[in-house]
């Protein structure tokens, strides 16, 4: 009798230690931005990461800035991140890179300041010029190159029908945009060429025969809802966007598995797997929870 209420006491000691030390351990908090992307990778995240054991507290449309500055102040733990964004805007650094490269840089950079990046997912939400695919084939248009070409011979030959670019209005602004693409491909425009919108519009703007061809992202689902061909960036004047988890330092720390949870989620995230997701919430109106569910299920991970 003696034996056996010690026993239950000691298996409710260690009952109540595993107990308190879970309860010890606060929520991971997680932001993610404002597009259709990000909220996939959000819901994709907390799902994944509940079912390894976690608590994740979830903060969506925030601004990058702002979820920068409360990763540094200990506000949120992590956040899937481009590995353009903080080469570009956080670390200001815009010569070209490979995508190793600068995904190597960014690593060392913010290590130094306790954030800790994991494994990139194979996939690159980058900019990308893009037209009707029919009309691309037709055309023999597959590079940036081609269609510069394209456009010069255009202008050659039929003055009064000048190419049309639609472009939002943040890249024709930029300094790393409009003007040095220009100069790095050679291409001439003339401001009537130009067509500035809103970067949603772009899509719709090449798919309606509004403009010739578009500043699009890599893989936003309106690419493959419109049959749209990205052309290939021959010159590579795009820096490399692989979407990565940035953590701090001290929540890997006080969250052990956590590394490896992630890293077994990113490499799940392709370009091809991105794309449709993103096309079945922004086409097919799903929402980003059900495709989150339904691609974790479909890889074994529920």
């Amino acid at each position: 009798m003696k034996s056996w209420l010690t026993r239950t006491a000691v298996t409710a000691a260690t009952l109540l230690t595993v107990m308190s030390g879970t309860a010890a351990a606060a929520p991971i908090v997680m932001a993610t931005k404002t597009f259709t992307e990000q909220h996939i990778l959000s819901a994709m995240t907390v799902l994944w990461l509940q079912k390894k054991g976690f608590e994740v507290d979830a903060k969506t449309n925030l601004a990058t800035t702002i979820t920068r500055n409360a990763m540094l102040n200990k506000q949120i733990d992590m956040t899937w991140e481009y590995t353009g964004t903080s080469l570009i805007i956080f670390n200001h650094i815009s010569q070209p890179m490979s995508t190793r490269e600068g995904y190597e840089t960014v690593r060392r950079l913010d290590g130094k300041l306790g954030l800790v990046w994991l494994d990139p997912a194979p996939m690159n939400n980058t900019y990308a010029f893009a037209m009707k695919r029919a009309r691309a084939d037709a055309e023999h248009i597959t590079t940036l190159s081609q269609l510069v070409a394209k456009i010069e011979q255009v202008r050659q030959q039929d003055p009064d029908h000048n190419w049309m670019l639609g472009l939002d209005l943040e890249f024709a602004g930029r300094s790393d945009g409009l003007k040095p693409l220009q100069k790095v491909y050679s291409l001439s425009l003339d401001r009537p060429q130009i067509r500035q919108m809103d970067p949603g519009l772009v899509y719709n703007a090449i798919r309606d025969n509004f403009v010739d061809a578009g500043l699009v992202y890599t893989t936003d689902g309106r690419v493959k809802g419109f049959d749209l061909k990205v052309l290939k960036d021959d010159k590579h004047f795009f820096p490399s966007y692989a979407v990565t988890p940035v953590v701090r330092a001290d929540t890997l720390q006080n969250h052990p598995g956590l590394k490896e949870a992630l890293n077994q989620l990113s490499p799940l995230i392709t370009d091809e797997a991105i794309t449709e997701l993103n096309k079945r919430v922004d086409i097919d109106h799903q929402s980003p929870q059900q495709v989150a569910r339904d691609f974790l299920q479909q890889h074994d991970m529920l």
